[in-house]
């Protein structure tokens, strides 16, 4: 197991399966990326470099892509959602839709490979 195995597992299964969902589409999209952290964060690192996290919060879920253009680059699909310069909020309720994580994956790796 990794740091992203080991957080999911501390979670509430529902929370879980939520995150869960969102780190399997990177994994899909990016199957070379690895588990590790990003700003003290659990995170997929690809090219030793963090590619998304996806982390629980009291009041809310986040997606983080550690880019501030990456979200920038899907904020138009993301109404409804809280955003700032480089998160994603949402919900259990209110999910992602994967088109948005797989757009956001696929941004992030463009910067990366960049």
């Amino acid at each position: 197991m990794g740091e992203v195995d080991d957080y999911l597992a501390g979670l509430e299964p529902e929370t879980a399966a939520v995150l869960g969902a969102v780190y399997a589409r990177a994994l899909e999209l990016v199957p070379e990326a690895e588990q590790g952290t990003g700003y003290g964060m659990p995170a997929l690192r690809y090219r030793g470099k963090p590619l998304v996290s996806a982390i629980a919060t009291k009041s809310h879920l986040s997606l983080f892509p550690f880019s501030a253009a990456v979200v920038d680059g899907v904020a138009s699909q993301l109404e409804g959602y809280d955003l700032s310069k480089g998160t994603i909020r949402f919900t259990g309720a209110h999910p992602l839709p994967e088109a948005v994580v797989t757009t956001v994956v696929e941004l992030r790796r463009a910067e990366i490979d960049g």
